[in-house]
């Protein structure tokens, strides 16, 4: 694909219809959670049935993101992407008219296979249609694409569900969806599917289980109540076999269908394990912050969302700078400077307390975002600017399978993390109160939290729980923070693109 660098008609028409393939495949990652009672109700499902139709996706579009690569290689990406639209926007519709909860998450697994290849093959082909000195810029389009689907999602899905019914939250793929098929079928150059070599299916196979139980223990570990549960304890047994099987296969196997190679890149291998980290901060802050400003903030759910509007702002300046600077400027010096400005956010947020000026909350998550886009854009540059092109496809699924799994185990881990040290740190604060402790004999609060009545004992009660969370939430706010320095010495570990291109005439000719 290497020669469409040069000179690609229609780039700009290929970008939009690329662009609206990665929009509609991220939206649909958040815009259905809101509407998740409403659907509870239209498909009589219970409150614990109706979270597969998020799990059902989650696990599909997790499984399929890995051999991305390997069936573009085989069947050409022009044609992968466009049966990846065509389906994912058939199963959209098939959605909206789900009569059962059993239809339901049959057309969600569906969809979540189809929408698998979107974001991976969006990013491989704008790779491919800019010349090198352009793909900052580019990879900054690209980026808001999938920066703004889990923004705008839970917006555009309440307002969706109120104005219409929860149906209109799959509906509306339609249009993105013909018009992103009709745009690629149009303008996309074809491109000539590789050799018929058998495709791996023992690791697909191995490496399918392997994520696909770990998505589910991951997704229904805090429900289960982790590993008290049989359920949780088998799926964990199958995801570590499934995951070793595959590893052993992919160092020992001739031609397994995730090519070795690509990991002997240094760049792309650090790119590859800091996804991971920017999937866990980038979600798990989402997850803390919502709950947090609406249950100890006393914050309306509209309040809550204009609040942290900012931060959404905040990667999307950061992104349109940054693409721009990552052209010009060392792609590590930009990523460091990002990486610092993560960390500064979240050792601010360490000090939060639910009485926090709103104006300093919208700041320091603005900043946060700020800090995300200068990681996000130069990370995509420098990961795949020595990257062979014919890897380049595999590349995209990689990391795009290294985000997914990266803000699966991050909320998982900072929403245990949160009950765990709500529990203990209930316990501990409990321990100290006690008649003769001196502040509760003052009379203005004695008249309130007196342990000795049913109401006061219940209002002290709540009050301890109160504390305890807000100590919670600031030991989850230090964990993420700490992520920030195995972050930091990755950055360190990857070489300037320049040099390298100069220094290597193989890389120099490709580009």
């Amino acid at each position: 694909m290497s020669d469409t660098e040069n000179a690609v008609p229609n780039r700009a028409l290929i970008t939009v219809c690329a662009m609206a393939a990665t929009l509609m495949q991220a939206l649909d990652g958040t815009i259905a959670n809101v509407a998740l009672p409403y659907m509870q109700g239209g498909l009589s499902a219970t409150a614990d049935q109706v979270t597969w139709v998020l799990t059902s996706y989650i696990v599909a579009a997790a499984i399929l993101t890995s051999p991305v690569g390997a069936l573009a290689a085989r069947y050409g990406r022009k044609r992968i992407f466009l049966i990846s639209v065509a389906g994912f926007t058939a199963a959209s519709v098939l959605c909206g008219a789900a009569q059962s909860l059993e239809q339901m998450v049959l057309f969600r697994l569906l969809q979540g296979a189809f929408g698998a290849a979107l974001v991976p093959l969006s990013q491989a082909t704008m790779l491919d249609i800019y010349p090198p000195a352009q793909r900052g810029s580019a990879m900054a389009v690209w980026g808001m694409g999938v920066m703004l689907g889990p923004i705008l999602g839970p917006t555009l899905g309440g307002w969706l569900t109120e104005t219409y019914n929860w149906r209109w939250v799959f509906y509306v793929n339609l249009p993105f969806g013909i018009f992103a098929f009709a745009g690629l079928w149009a303008f996309l150059a074809d491109d000539r599917p590789g050799s018929g070599r058998r495709f791996d299916w023992f690791g697909f196979t191995a490496l399918s289980i392997g994520i696909g139980a770990l998505q589910l223990m991951l997704d229904r570990g805090q429900r289960e109540d982790w590993f008290t549960s049989t359920e949780i304890i088998i799926e964990a047994g199958i995801a570590a076999l499934g995951l070793w099987l595959f590893m052993v296969h992919l160092l020992t196997a001739e031609r397994p269908f995730i090519p070795p190679r690509i990991f002997k890149d240094r760049n792309f291998l650090s790119g590859f394990l800091m996804m991971f980290v920017v999937g866990v901060i980038l979600f798990s802050t989402s997850a803390l912050l919502a709950p947090y400003l609406q249950t100890l903030g006393g914050y309306p759910v509209f309040d809550a969302g204009l609040v942290l509007a900012p931060r959404g702002v905040g990667t999307m300046a950061a992104m349109l700078v940054a693409g721009r600077l990552a052209d010009r400027v060392d792609p590590r010096l930009l990523m460091m400077f990002g990486v610092s400005v993560i960390g500064w956010t979240l050792w601010d947020m360490t000090g939060w307390t639910p009485d926090l000026n709103a104006h300093h909350l919208m700041f320091t998550t603005a900043m946060q975002g700020f800090g995300l886009g200068f990681v996000f854009i130069p990370l995509q540059v420098i990961a795949f600017a020595t990257l062979s092109p014919d890897l380049r496809t595999d590349g995209t699924g990689l990391t795009s399978l290294m985000r997914n799994i990266g803000s699966a185990i991050g909320i998982s881990v900072t929403v245990a993390v949160l009950e765990h040290d709500t529990q203990v740190l209930h316990a501990e604060i409990g321990s100290l109160i006690s008649p003769l402790n001196r502040m509760l004999q003052w009379s203005g609060v004695a008249q309130f939290w007196n342990p000795a009545t049913p109401t006061g004992a219940a209002l002290l009660n709540a009050e301890v729980t109160r504390q305890a969370q807000i100590m919670a939430y600031t030991n989850d706010f230090h964990l993420l923070m700490l992520l920030c320095v195995p972050t930091a010495l990755l950055v360190l570990m990857m070489r300037r693109p320049g040099r390298l291109s100069a220094a290597d005439p193989a890389h120099a000719a490709m580009d």
